[in-house]
């Protein structure tokens, strides 16, 4: 891997942790103190963790000149794509494994980064 990509990844991951932080206190929240189910709370907390990952890695990660009305509503639609990927994945794995779901979660938030990374290298922030 290229040393500007891994740069990019490390950052890009780096800042994911504060929107996973978002998720998982939002998902957390919600499931503990007010009977969410866990599959719409982590979406809830995935959509709170994108919006904080939008700012930061549009200024700092990719250093993006483009124009917010453009990037952004790629952004959308990759958060959105990651937003169904993390649903998705943890409605079949909760349905089928016997795990606690912060566990799942975390598996989950795992696969959805490579996901997010990739298409807002590429497409959102890239010259696709």
């Amino acid at each position: 891997m290229p040393r500007r990509l891994l740069a990019q990844f490390l950052s890009f991951a780096l800042i994911g942790v504060l929107g996973t932080a978002a998720h998982f206190v939002v998902l957390y929240a919600l499931v503990s103190c007010f009977d969410f189910g866990p599959v719409l709370a982590s979406s809830l907390g995935a959509a709170s963790g994108a919006l904080l990952n939008y700012g930061l890695n549009y200024r700092w990660t990719f250093r993006s000149r483009k124009r917010h009305r453009e990037a952004l509503p790629k952004f959308i639609v990759v958060a959105g794509g990651g937003w169904l990927l993390n649903a998705l994945l943890m409605a079949i794995l909760l349905s089928r494994l016997d795990i606690h779901y912060l566990l799942v979660q975390l598996v989950v938030t795992g696969l959805v980064l490579v996901w997010n990374f990739l298409a807002n290298r590429f497409w959102t922030f890239g010259g696709l």
